[in-house]
C-alpha cells in the first residue's frame, strides 16, 4: 500500500526540550483508494496529517530560546495522523535551511511512503514499521529523504485507525530516523564540455553502521535511463576494505576515501555533453535500506554572435543584405532582433520588418545555430545609422549585440581618373602649342 505526505501550507518551528528544534510540517496522507478493486483506476485518497521532526540540530546562534517545545493535543484523537520522527542520530544536515525557509518564502515540500526493507526472513508483529520522509525546499536549496522507523510504545491502548499501528498516550505515531540521503544542490546548471559535481550524501545511526556500501548513479532523459556508475565498498573477511567499480559513463567517478569516512557519494562528470542533460537518480544501498536522491542536471552553451560583413556603405541603387549569425548554442530557443540607432536619436527602433529567419541548423555535438537576414533597401539608412544585431540566450546573463555603422560612400575612383587623364591631356596640350 502506497502512503505518501504533500506539504499544504503550514510550518512552524518551536524549541525542542531534548535540544536542537521541532519543526513542524502539515501534510497530506495519500493512499491508494480502497474499495473497487482495479476499477478506482489508481485513485487516491487524501487525509490531513502532521509531521514534527524531533530536536533537529541547527547552529547554536539560531536556537530560538523564547519559544516552547512542540506539545501534542491532550485530548488525542485515534483517527488524526501525527507522526513524531526522534534525529538525535543521524541528524538532519543543514537543518539551518528548514528554520529560515518561511522567511525566505520558501516552499518546504514534504512527501512520506511506506517502505518495506530488505529483510532476511518474514517480519512478525513486532517487527517496526518503516517510512520514507521525502522533503525539498523548493527553489533552491536542500532535499533530503529520511528513513523513519517506529518505536515501539508500552502500554498502549490507541490504535491509528488507517495506518494501524500503535500510538503513544498522546496520540502520536512515535519513531526515529535511521538512515538519510541528502542533496545540497538538487539541481545543477553546468556548460557544456566543462567538468561537474553532483551532490549526493548519505548519514546513518552509529549504533548501526553497515560493513558494505553500495551507490548507483543513473540517468534519465527523454523517457530512456541508463547506468552511470556502480560502486560497492566493504570489508572483507580479513576486516580489509574492497571496493568494486563499474563505470558506464567515462569520465565518471565516486571518491572512495570520501564515500568511506564522510557517507559523500557525490559523482564527478568530467567533459559534459548534450546527452549528459537529465534527471540523476544517486541511489544509496546500506544494509536493509536503500533510498534515493534526484538531482536535475541541465547544460548549456552561449552562442558565437557574429555579422556577415565588416562594414557597411550607404547606398543609393542597389538593396543589400546583412546577416546575423548566432552559433553554437544549447539549449534550442535563442532570440534574435534588429535594431537601428540614428545619429539624431538617444534610443534603439526594433526593426520589425524586412528581416527573416533561418531554419535551426543542429550540429553533431547536439548545439544549434541560427541566422537572420536584414534587407537594406536603398536610402533605408543614412550615413552614421548604427544597425545592432540583439540576440538572448538562456546561457547568458544578458543580451549580447554586435553592430556597424553605415559608412558614407566615398567618391568614384574611376570618374576621378578619368579627371586625372582629363586634366594631364589638356596640360601637356597647352604646353605643346
Amino acid at each position: 500500500m502506497l502512503q505518501v505526505l504533500l506539504f499544504t501550507g503550514y510550518f512552524m518551528i518551536s524549541v525542542s526540550a531534548e535540544g536542537g528544534v521541532d519543526v513542524v510540517l502539515s501534510c497530506t496522507l495519500v493512499e491508494e483508494a480502497r474499495g473497487l478493486g482495479e476499477m478506482r483506476g489508481g485513485a487516491l485518497e487524501r487525509t490531513p496529517a502532521t509531521l514534527v521532526l524531533r530536536g533537529a540540530a541547527v547552529a547554536p546562534d539560531q536556537l530560538l530560546e523564547t519559544l516552547p517545545p512542540f506539545i501534542a493535543p491532550t485530548d488525542p484523537d485515534p483517527e488524526a495522523i501525527l507522526i513524531e520522527a526522534k534525529v538525535s542520530s543521524p541528524q538532519i544536515p543543514d537543518g539551518d535551511l528548514l528554520l529560515h525557509a518561511d522567511c525566505d518564502e520558501k516552499e518546504v515540500e514534504c512527501e512520506i511512503s511506506s517502505y518495506s526493507p530488505q529483510l532476511y526472513g518474514i517480519p512478525n508483529e513486532s517487527s517496526p514499521a518503516h517510512f520514507i520522509v521525502s522533503l525539498q525546499i523548493k527553489g533552491g536549496g536542500l532535499s533530503m529523504s529520511l528513513m523513519l522507523q517506529t518505536l515501539g510504545v508500552e502500554g498502549s491502548t490507541l490504535t491509528q485507525g488507517r495506518l494501524g499501528l500503535p500510538l503513544s498516550q498522546t496520540g502520536s505515531l512515535l519513531t526515529q530516523v535511521v538512515f538519510l540521503v541528502f542533496s545540497k544542490e538538487p539541481s545543477v546548471s553546468a556548460p557544456l564540455n566543462g567538468d561537474t559535481v553532483l551532490n549526493c550524501g548519505f548519514r546513518q545511526q552509529e549504533t548501526s553502521l553497515a560493513e558494505e556500501v553500495s551507490v548507483e548513479w543513473r540517468v534519465q532523459h527523454h523517457g530512456e535511463g541508463r547506468k552511470v556508475l556502480n560502486m560497492r565498498t566493504g570489508l572483507s573477511d580479513v576486516e580489509e576494505r574492497v571496493d568494486a567499480v563499474q563505470v558506464d559513463r567515462e569520465g565518471s567517478s565516486v571518491d572512495v576515501a570520501l564515500l568511506v569516512e564522510e557517507g559523500n557519494a557525490s559523482v564527478t562528470l568530467r567533459k559534459l555533453k548534450v546527452s549528459d542533460e537529465g534527471s540523476y537518480i544517486c541511489t544509496v544501498d546500506v544494509g536493509l535500506f536503500n533510498v534515493q536522491q534526484v538531482i536535475q542536471l541541465s547544460v548549456s552553451q552561449p552562442p558565437r554572435v557574429s555579422l556577415s560583413e565588416e562594414k557597411l556603405v550607404f547606398q543609393t541603387e542597389m538593396p543589400q543584405k546583412l546577416t546575423c549569425h548566432c552559433k553554437k548554442y544549447y539549449p534550442l530557443d535563442a532570440k534574435m532582433e534588429w535594431l537601428s540607432l540614428s545619429p539624431a536619436d538617444t534610443e534603439s527602433t526594433v526593426l520589425q520588418h524586412h528581416n527573416s529567419l533561418s531554419s535551426h541548423r543542429q550540429h553533431r555535438d547536439g548545439t544549434f545555430s541560427l541566422s537572420s537576414h536584414l534587407n537594406l533597401v536603398p536610402f533605408s539608412f543614412s550615413p552614421g545609422t548604427t544597425i545592432i544585431c540583439r540576440v538572448s540566450h538562456l546561457a547568458m546573463p544578458s543580451p549580447v549585440s554586435v553592430s556597424l555603422v553605415v559608412e558614407k560612400p566615398e567618391p568614384d575612383s574611376y570618374w576621378m581618373v578619368v579627371g586625372f587623364l582629363t586634366t594631364t591631356v589638356v596640360f601637356f596640350y597647352q604646353v605643346m602649342r
